[in-house]
């Protein structure tokens, strides 16, 4: 994995502050993670949805989730956005959004073949990824695709070459993948999952197959990437670590497990500060609050007023990066506003 993202700036030093620096309330103290919550695929995912709203009128249905993050869902379902399960709940000739996770040729081919007007919203760089799978497989490679089983990117993913992909999620499925040829053989993975759990896998799939190739380039997004280097900077001063996001989000879980991995004493993820349970404060001066990729920052500041009502005022930004990343939109929707921010923040 590459040091550096594109569209990111590393910060020019990095200042953990230690205990000793918290000024106020007996040393309790928030550090709060930067860069942290919406990344580039996300804002430009909901803009989509939003635009299509303001251009269409609702309904607008959206295949999946849009992003794996309950208060967006719910803020956009109460615009009139219907959320399905599978095209074939969309009205023939109705309008669907793609999520950002992305989709498989026979989910694009079932919408042509129902008329449905499409648009989609999967990420770049989830994009990226589809495309890496089909150039290996026009090269007849074993496609290893490291990513978490009934995850809706690994399934969009896998569905490039169904015949050429094999998932490994656990070290178990390491030793049950066959190829044909050890030497034409390559790893890929989800864009959302743990740097150093990935570079686990990759280190025994080498073991079994030490001709594997490398992808082109990181397919784990920079976003996820960052938002685990500023937690791991932090962790180690952390009594708690609280993570924004929701369960089914991949890189908000993940956060959780680095924050524990990386020092902190203990970890949690919620979707909104009433869901911390205040004996998980116990005996805690230094509280770590960050968010995963898919989260608004309101929730994030909404956690930080309820830590300040129980005196943890003192919030000190740990900065690792500075993102500068951003994504054009779905063609259907281009127009003079390429600017545009999702409201849903």
């Amino acid at each position: 994995m590459s040091a550096a993202s594109p569209g990111t700036e590393p910060a020019t030093s990095v200042s953990v502050p230690s205990a000793d620096d918290a000024s106020v309330s007996g040393g309790k103290r928030v550090l709060l993670a930067k860069p942290r919550g919406y990344c580039a695929g996300v804002d430009r995912a909901v803009i989509t949805v939003e635009k299509a709203l303001e251009m269409h009128g609702p309904p607008v249905y959206v295949r999946k989730e849009i992003v794996h993050n309950r208060h967006v869902v719910d803020t956009l379902r109460e615009r009139g956005v219907v959320f399905v399960d599978e095209t074939s709940e969309v009205p023939e000739g109705g309008l669907v959004v793609f999520s950002a996770h992305g989709i498989s040729p026979a989910v694009r081919a079932e919408a042509e073949e129902r008329n449905l007007r499409t648009i989609d919203a999967t990420c770049p760089l989830v994009t990226k990824v589809h495309k890496e799978v089909n150039r290996f497989a026009r090269d007849d490679y074993d496609i290893m695709l490291i990513g978490h089983a009934g995850h809706e990117e690994v399934e969009g993913t896998s569905g490039e070459a169904p015949d050429r992909v094999q998932l490994v999620d656990t070290e178990e499925d390491v030793e049950k993948v066959q190829v044909r040829d050890p030497s034409k053989v390559v790893w890929l993975s989800q864009t959302t999952l743990s740097v150093d759990e990935t570079m686990e896998r990759v280190d025994q799939l080498r073991e079994r197959f030490p001709e594997i190739s490398d992808p082109p380039s990181d397919d784990i997004c920079y976003a996820t990437s960052n938002r685990q280097v500023a937690v791991k900077a932090m962790a180690a001063e952390c009594d708690l670590v609280l993570v924004v996001g929701s369960a089914n989000s991949s890189n908000s879980q993940r956060l959780v497990e680095v924050a524990l991995q990386a020092g902190a004493r203990d970890s949690h993820l919620v979707d909104y500060a009433h869901e911390v349970d205040e004996a998980w404060l116990d005996g805690v001066e230094t509280v770590g609050v960050t968010s995963g990729a898919s989260v608004p920052d309101v929730l994030v500041m909404e956690l930080l007023e309820w830590l300040a009502e129980r005196g943890w005022a003192d919030v000190q930004e740990v900065t690792t990066a500075n993102e500068k990343i951003s994504f054009a939109l779905p063609r259907e929707l281009r127009s003079g506003s390429e600017t545009a921010r999702s409201s849903v923040r």
